[in-house]
């Protein structure tokens, strides 16, 4: 069962100065869940999670995470250029790109970011880019084929395909890459790898630092090249419904343990530090979007029209992903009404819900969107016109603050050339 962490009380004095649709995000869920992944892995003392910004660009959330021993995982020139603005700098960055450009290696390096190279030929490019190879640097490990953990004993299987992803490089372009990046004088090497997302297993971490832990014993032999990191990347997932079981992050970090202790300390690499680069996991639980129910229209189906639209919350739209949804108030009411829950956007494919067992639903009923926090108001988009919403953070204290406003029709007019 999926309980909303605001009543409808509050949501209705929140709505009252904030029109929805909003993003409200809880600030002591964030916290406290910020506080379990680094109790999970503190037998590391080099442990660190670099928050995913892609996830929730948003500098309150980055400032907050920040407070809680967080850095920042950036992908791009602007979300470099926030998590500075947020203070987080140094290696406190770790900079995993694609399709990089110059003028971003160069501001990763003024800023001290740890550089994570996605592709072979990227050792020569950063080295022209910004003058010179930085001491330390990471490499990210494609191992191709499909990733599959079978059954579990959560009993579900994971699956992905890192064959067909564009990230990352062969197990002989991270050989070669260490060669080269040694050559040049890199004193310190980092590996990452992603190979499934949103996984429900206490398996998936375990598994995939088995992987490696292994390539870092055998790269130290062929090369010489000693790893002091490993970057476990994401990919620890969360229940988006009801019935899906949680990820246990202490299970996980101990399951980490076991393979840190029969691999890594027996080749001699017991000091190296793990870190993290979680999204989903981090945010997506302490997010809800906000919508008021504003529209009933009866034909072939029934719809319930809301003032939220795919460019508010992309991910069903996008990818058929369900969302759990309360109707406030009518949170003990027979689900005996099944609805298409829809937005207004000129695409058949803006629904929030497809035949949903719910409440009856009336015009003017508040409805929340769960587990919104991650990729929610980060994926948002301005088609049909529609303007990007306000995000809200509810303080431990139980009061409100805007973190972002909704944009205006004289943000989206802005940048025209008229």
């Amino acid at each position: 069962m999926k309980t909303p962490f605001v009543t409808k009380e509050q949501l209705e004095a929140i709505a009252a100065q904030y029109p929805t649709p909003f993003h409200l995000y809880d600030e002591r869920g964030i916290r406290e869940n910020a506080r379990r992944l680094q109790a999970a892995f503190a037998w590391n003392p080099g442990f660190r999670e670099y928050f995913a910004v892609k996830a929730t660009p948003t500098p309150a959330i980055l400032k907050l995470l920040r407070e809680e021993g967080c850095g920042c995982d950036c992908s791009s020139l602007t979300e470099l250029l926030m998590a500075e603005r947020c203070g987080v700098t140094g290696e406190w960055i770790m900079f995993s790109s694609n399709g990089t450009t110059a003028e971003e290696y160069r501001l990763a390096d003024r800023l001290g970011a740890v550089i994570n190279l996605d592709d072979l030929t990227m050792v020569d490019f950063l080295e022209s880019s910004i003058g010179r190879l930085p001491e330390k640097i990471c490499c990210r490990y494609n191992p191709g084929g499909t990733f599959t953990l079978g059954e579990t004993r959560e009993g579900f299987q994971v699956m992905d395909n890192p064959g067909e992803a564009k990230y990352g490089m062969t197990r002989g372009q991270i050989a070669e890459a260490f060669r080269r990046l040694a050559a040049k004088g890199v004193k310190e090497f980092g590996l990452h790898a992603f190979l499934a997302s949103n996984t429900l297993s206490n398996d998936y971490y375990p598994s995939l630092a088995r992987i490696l832990f292994r390539l870092a014993a055998e790269l130290k032999e062929e090369t010489g090249c000693r790893v002091t990191f490993l970057n476990l990347s994401g990919g620890i997932g969360v229940p988006y419904e009801p019935d899906q079981p949680d990820s246990d992050i202490a299970a996980i970090g101990q399951g980490v343990r076991q393979a840190y202790e029969e691999i890594l300390v027996p080749a001699g690499l017991g000091d190296a530090a793990l870190y993290t680069e979680l999204g989903r996991y981090m945010l997506a639980p302490y997010g809800h979007l906000v919508t008021r129910a504003v529209h009933a229209k009866h034909i072939y189906k029934e719809y319930i029209g809301v003032d939220a639209c795919a460019c508010n919350l992309m991910r069903p739209a996008m990818y058929g992903s369900y969302h759990h949804i309360t109707v406030m108030g009518k949170e003990n009411a027979p689900l005996d009404h099944k609805y298409d829950v829809v937005g207004s956007l000129c695409e058949n494919n803006d629904k929030f819900a497809i035949d949903r067992m719910l409440p009856e639903i009336e015009t003017g009923d508040l409805l929340v969107i769960h587990d919104t926090g991650a990729h929610g108001h980060a994926m948002g988009y301005n088609y049909n016109g529609k303007l990007r919403s306000a995000e809200l953070l509810l303080k431990e204290d139980g009061s409100v603050e805007l973190i972002r406003r909704g944009e205006t029709v004289e943000d989206y007019f802005r940048t025209l050339a008229w």
